[in-house]
């Protein structure tokens, strides 16, 4: 419970001159086109909410920004009284709550341009993947969204962003051409393979922790229509159908980017009958090509064994969230994940003994395999902070986690799997698809060393207060 005064005592703890604190605020409510809001605002508790309702964070001011200009007003305040910066947009992907700091919201920031003739996009820091995707589809262009077109499009590129296009063309961090940001000093700058170079390098996967980016500029690519949907086998297939996607991934073209996925569906009204409280192993895939050849690669599953759902279909790009069927809605959840060398047989007794129910549910939703290579590979590790590009597949593993109780129950249970999954993992992780403490914690491996010591410098230079501390944990040199 947070009191009356939650933003006296903040401004009190952080100044030395606590007094100045309500000078500075009114400044910054006549600076911003926004809105400013302080506990007890309406609007307040709105605006600090994520989308993952595990977090429970209580900033000592929001910064509802409507321009880059109400960034740079937000950033200079807090340098001003003291307080750190967290940003989000959705709300989604938090690694840190923003307790006692200031929040940015840049959801007002939404603003889509499509360049037609570039095949390029700019897009403003609180656009979702779906306003991208609907307006590039409209003149036969994609973006390197990922499998959900509800997340925002800033966090999950500077992250790295691994989507359903991601074998055919790479990262979404791969398809930037420019950043516009505001620095932890309040300088609003662009960043590219021209200016700032540096600094551009570090974005492309060091989340957050070097400046707030207002808009990007990206490449687009010529996909209009694809071939892609599930192959649904029951559970008691499970070590057969990882058997065999072990082996199928190794001859796939580049057009073709694949997972496989251990489903736990609740037994809520919300799933459809078929799938309702069942355990599936599930075969996902998305072809960008010639629609006869990706039907002939999935043919090769139909002949093997017929699924018990076939939902495979050449289908428009613009609804490709149907092959991942993403949640949109907020919920608790808590997920983790590895990048790993390859499959053993003793990691796929590993994956189905962690993700198939025995005699009790279990306390995940689903594991999944995301298959990597292809173009993901082809980009000279030296282009960009994001690391670990040779990981052959990307572990996720995601679980409901309304409770303390639930959320340790799911640690518990993950941490098993992944001791067992050790001798396949590379060391290497995703830090998307990590979040809160283990984030945090686990940074550094989501990093070359080299390429850790060369985000710590810029840091150094960048934020030497570490002002930026709400995303991952890349700390100045000391």
């Amino acid at each position: 419970m947070i009191r009356n005064d939650f933003l006296t005592q903040t401004i009190a703890r952080l100044s030395e001159k606590p007094e100045q604190g309500d000078e500075y605020l009114e400044q910054l409510q006549s600076e911003v086109c926004g809105v400013v809001l302080v506990y007890g605002d309406p609007g307040y508790d709105e605006a600090r909410r994520a989308w993952n309702l595990n977090v429970d964070q209580h900033p000592a001011v929001i910064v509802v920004a409507e321009d880059p200009r109400d960034v740079v007003a937000a950033v200079r305040y807090a340098r001003q009284t003291g307080l750190g910066i967290a940003v989000q947009s959705t709300g989604h992907g938090v690694v840190r709550a923003a307790n006692d700091a200031l929040l940015i919201v840049t959801a007002g920031l939404k603003d889509v341009q499509i360049d037609e003739g570039m095949n390029t996009a700019r897009v403003e820091a609180g656009a979702r993947w779906g306003e991208v995707l609907e307006k590039a589809q409209r003149v036969g262009l994609a973006p390197l969204l990922g499998s959900s077109p509800n997340v925002g499009v800033m966090g999950y590129t500077l992250g790295g962003g691994m989507g359903w296009l991601a074998r055919k063309y790479g990262m979404a961090l791969d398809s930037v051409l420019a950043f516009e940001v505001v620095t932890p000093d309040g300088r609003l700058v662009h960043a590219s393979a021209r200016e700032n170079t540096e600094l551009f390098w570090g974005l492309r996967g060091g989340g957050g922790a070097l400046g707030i980016v207002t808009a990007m500029e990206i490449n687009l690519y010529p996909v209009t229509s694809v071939y892609g949907g599930n192959l649904f086998y029951p559970a008691a297939m499970a070590k057969q159908v990882l058997t065999r996607y072990r082996d199928w991934v190794q001859t796939l073209p580049d057009a073709m980017t694949t997972s496989v996925v251990i489903m736990n569906y609740p037994p809520i009204p919300a799933v459809p009958e078929p799938l309702r409280g069942q355990t599936m192993v599930i075969v996902r895939g998305c072809f960008t090509g010639d629609v006869e050849e990706g039907k002939r690669l999935i043919d090769e599953w139909r002949a093997w064994c017929a699924p018990q759902i076939d939902a495979f279909r050449t289908m428009p790009f613009s609804e490709v969230a149907s092959i991942s069927m993403d949640p949109v809605n907020p919920m608790p959840s808590k997920h983790t994940g590895a990048w790993l060398w390859g499959l053993t047989d003793d990691a796929i007794d590993a994956l189905v003994r962690g993700g198939v129910p025995q005699n009790e549910p279990l306390p995940l939703v689903f594991i999944e395999l995301r298959h990597g290579g292809g173009a993901i590979t082809r980009y000279d590790g030296e282009d960009a902070a994001f690391s670990h590009r040779m990981g052959v597949f990307n572990l996720f593993i995601n679980g409901l986690t309304p409770t303390p109780e639930a959320r340790d129950a799911f640690t518990r249970h993950t941490d098993v799997i992944k001791a067992q999954l050790q001798p396949v993992m590379t060391g290497g992780v995703y830090l998307n698809f990590l979040e809160g403490e283990e984030a945090r914690r686990r940074t550094q491996d989501g990093y070359s060393a080299e390429a850790y010591a060369r985000l710590t410098a810029l840091k150094t230079a960048f934020d030497p207060t570490n002002r930026l501390a709400y995303s991952y944990d890349i700390r100045p040199a000391q």
